[in-house]
């Protein structure tokens, strides 16, 4: 559907925080009859060289309703305007459809199978294989091959529509329409109650603080890579030392393989052997490093081939200095005291210069986030605090060292409750997809004019049988 309802139910997800989580997928359900009994392979509409049969609009009917873009009509009239309704966007789309062709869109089976195939694996969890093949059939949707066929021509023409208004837009010949502040508002009050209610989010500022070693637990860290050198040298297995040594945890298991690296993606320290710097040559293919220090620990590298001066294979050993509770505590306490100098008017980015773990890539300033995925370290940190308030915490390690906390500085910039959507918040939200749904219909308008599109839906209705009790069988495809 090309309506403002869809559209504005997907982006109001977003609208509160700036990351994008996993659409949910819709729940297989029995469909329910709420139109009359009227021949369901009756056409309708023809487009072109396509027809459009009572069933089709029924179910997309059916499925706005199910979807909650519209509200279920009282009675015979709504029923038959929303039809009405319908089917002008079923034509609209199918026109749009039959464009593809000419600008030769296709849209590969690979494209679509793996949101398909999430979907039906996400909807069976939720109950038996049974189960599973009773709601289907309960819903008139056939078998798990029928429902698998259905989903992949329903996102195929999703995804056809959408590239095909996106050429036509890039070629300008759909030009979004200018759209007056009253429109906008209109369209806003009749979309409003379909919109999904605002998430609770909060923004913040932080600094991350990383426990350090000992001067002596890096002295022994360093001897401990030396040693490991040694055996190396003297003829040992590189893989199956780092299998055994190195503390690289995303490394370990397959024998230290780093794989390519390109350069400047890695720290100074490590690219001057990878690549040379200076007067420093790069480690030759099928060498070893000597011991050198990053902020990770101390590494040896084996280079195992190059492509030009700018692609590496490697592999590596990391030694890590230990890191002890009296570490974690200190680093408590640093956390502490850096909250007071924030409380008590220090400069932030002073603060996060000299404390920061800018080496982990932990971000500083983060935008509106939605509370309830925010870890759970976070969600406790901020639990009952306000604008403005400053609150140090502990959270989880890195992937590299799970073992040992960070701990967070953090000052809450923004709290939202959430709730309803605003007018203010969606405004250009709705002006955007009205100018754009405006672009299309113009473009749709000219379309039909040299095109074939007959319309039969009032004939239908006015042959149409009786009304039968709501809940009796629709009847097959």
């Amino acid at each position: 559907m090309n309506r403002i309802l869809a559209p504005l139910v997907l982006i109001a997800a977003q609208v509160a925080a700036s990351q994008t989580l996993p659409a949910q997928a819709a729940p297989v359900a029995p469909v329910t009859q709420v139109a009359a009994n009227r021949p369901l392979d009756a056409i309708v509409a023809i487009v072109n060289d396509q027809v459009i049969t009572r069933f089709d609009l029924r179910d997309a009917v059916l499925g706005r309703i199910q979807n909650q873009e519209v509200a279920e009509p009282k009675d015979s009239v709504g029923m038959l305007a929303l039809e009405r309704e319908t089917l002008t966007d079923m034509i609209q789309d199918e026109l749009l459809i039959q464009a593809a062709k000419d600008l030769k869109i296709t849209i590969a089976d690979a494209d679509i199978s793996p949101q398909v195939d999430a979907q039906i694996r996400n909807t069976k969890l939720k109950m038996t294989e049974t189960q599973f093949r009773n709601e289907l059939m309960n819903a008139g949707l056939g078998t798990p091959e029928d429902y698998r066929k259905f989903l992949m021509d329903q996102l195929r023409r999703r995804y056809t529509r959408e590239r095909v208004i996106q050429k036509l837009t890039q070629d300008g010949k759909i030009v979004p329409i200018s759209v007056a502040e009253p429109e906008i508002t209109a369209e806003f009050e009749k979309a409003k109650q379909f919109l999904p209610k605002k998430p609770p989010t909060v923004s913040f500022k932080q600094i991350v603080i990383a426990p350090q070693p000992t001067a002596a637990a890096k002295e022994a860290a360093r001897a401990k890579a030396d040693s490991v050198l040694a055996q190396i040298k003297a003829g040992a297995d590189f893989e199956k030392i780092a299998k055994r040594e190195s503390m690289d945890l995303e490394t370990k298991e397959t024998g230290g393989d780093l794989g390519w690296i390109r350069r400047g993606t890695q720290l100074p320290e490590f690219e001057r052997y990878l690549f040379g710097s200076g007067f420093n040559a790069p480690v030759a293919p099928g060498q070893l490093s000597p011991v050198f220090e990053t902020p990770f620990g101390f590494h040896i590298i084996r280079v195992d081939r190059a492509q030009g001066a700018a692609e590496v294979k490697v592999h590596q050993i990391l030694i890590t200095a230990k890191i002890d509770s009296s570490d974690i505590e200190k680093t408590r306490k640093l956390a502490d005291s850096v909250a007071d100098l924030l409380r008590k008017g220090t400069p932030f980015d002073s603060l996060a210069k000299k404390y920061h773990d800018y080496l982990g890539r932990e971000e500083t300033n983060i935008p509106p986030f939605w509370r309830d995925s925010l870890p759970i370290t976070y969600q406790k940190g901020f639990d009952g605090k306000k604008v403005g308030d400053i609150m140090a915490f502990q959270i989880a390690g890195s992937a590299k060292r799970p073992d040992v906390p960070k701990f967070v500085v953090a000052q809450l910039l923004t709290v939202d409750e959430g709730g309803d959507r605003t007018l203010s918040e969606m405004r250009e939200a709705v002006r955007s997809e009205l100018a754009q749904r405006g672009g299309v219909r113009r473009y749709i308008d000219q379309v039909k004019k040299r095109s074939f599109v007959e319309i039969k839906l009032d004939a239908v209705e006015a042959g149409a049988a009786k009304p039968v009790v709501p809940g009796s069988p629709p009847g097959g495809r």
